[in-house]
């Protein structure tokens, strides 16, 4: 799930990302990787919340558009439903998430 937040003191985004407990079941480590952090399952770790749910919250330039995806423990790469839209990945047969803000 993803939610936007337009500021408006700054030219920028606070998107909320978050993946339920079904989608990711016994999960340990959970990054989001995209354009905004060159892909790097290490920045941007997603916490445990009590819910099960795990969610990481980044504030992102606007009128941007991002390319994204998910990382569950070092290994599998999923898309989110809510993405924008989905384009062919330049690394492999699969789609990444697109994010228009």
């Amino acid at each position: 799930m993803i939610e936007k937040k337009y500021l408006k003191t700054k030219p920028q985004c606070k998107v909320k990302f978050s993946l339920p407990v079904n989608l990711v079941g016994n999960a340990t480590n959970i990054a989001v990787v995209g354009d905004f952090n060159n892909w790097d399952c290490t920045i941007n770790l997603m916490k445990k919340q009590k819910s099960g749910v795990f969610v990481s919250t980044l504030n992102l330039s606007i009128d941007t558009v991002y390319q994204f995806r998910y990382v569950v423990d070092g290994t599998e790469w999923i898309n989110d439903d809510m993405a924008d839209d989905y384009v062919p990945s330049s690394i492999s047969d699969d789609k990444n998430g697109v994010l228009r803000l």
